[in-house]
């Protein structure tokens, strides 16, 4: 019997199904993680999991991911998965929920992705209330593809393509695309939270569960954004990345529910 270091405690003494405070999903690959250390990613990919997991929906899930960081999840996420071209992911999750209306249908996209490329189809697919899901990770940056300025670039902030930070005159404003979505009738549930600290781990996981039970209830489209950091683009190390984004993210982009019709 293996003992513990430095104790002469028999492991089976210790771990036991009331001693364990955090178990890792069954629904993570073995792949490690590539993300760059301190991304978001990698806690939102487990929250979905975790959710998906603790309501016995796995085996009727269906995610989508198009091109970004994002598409690394098929990598990780051990359900089925359907890569989707740029900005893409809501038209086809669309026509995988109405072909499936029994399957629970996820988009999983970053800011470049679902805020510039694929506005049209956020907007429309909300604005229809397709009954599915989209989690929105927000760092206001093009992470994978060299850093560029991206639709949710806060003012000042720089990037390879504004490196004197962002003028609004020249570059327009940052777009609060979330505010916009709970603007549009078919939504019935959407929400910005974080994932840098425990305690915003926790609200977002709660957020996640709560947008898959309005899928449940085919209440419309949930749209839960998760305001993120991505210490390479923004050239810091990750403890600098979330005091940054704590110093300025979140002022501009405030946490919370901002459209919540109930649940039955």
């Amino acid at each position: 019997m293996a003992k513990v270091k430095h104790h002469n405690i028999p492991l089976d003494q210790i771990i036991k199904p009331e001693n364990i405070v955090f178990k890792r999903t069954k629904l993570f690959t073995d792949n490690v993680l590539s993300y760059c250390p301190g991304c978001g990613h990698g806690v939102a990919h487990r929250l979905i999991l975790e959710v998906l997991e603790e309501m016995g929906i796995a085996d009727k899930t269906i995610g989508i991911a198009p091109v970004g960081c994002s598409v690394l999840a098929y990598e990780f996420m051990d359900i089925d998965m359907q890569e989707a071209a740029h900005g893409r992911a809501p038209a086809l999750a669309t026509g995988i929920k109405r072909t499936n209306p029994d399957k629970f249908v996820f988009a999983y996209q970053g800011d470049g992705d679902l805020a510039a490329i694929g506005t049209a189809e956020t907007i429309h697919t909300a604005n229809r209330g397709e009954n599915i899901t989209v989690i929105f990770i927000n760092n206001g940056i093009y992470g994978m593809t060299g850093g560029q300025m991206a639709p949710t670039t806060i003012y000042g902030m720089k990037t390879s393509t504004t490196p004197y930070g962002r003028d609004p005159k020249q570059m327009g404003h940052p777009l609060k695309i979330t505010e916009i979505v709970a603007q549009l009738p078919g939504t019935c549930y959407v929400t910005r939270q974080a994932v840098h600290t425990p305690a915003l781990v926790r609200k977002a996981k709660k957020a996640i569960r709560k947008a898959f039970e309005y899928q449940k209830q085919n209440k419309g489209l949930s749209f839960v954004e998760i305001v993120s950091n991505c210490n390479s683009g923004w050239k810091m190390t990750p403890v600098q990345a979330v005091k940054w984004l704590e110093e300025n993210m979140l002022p501009y982009y405030p946490l919370g529910d901002l459209k919540d019709i109930g649940l039955d």
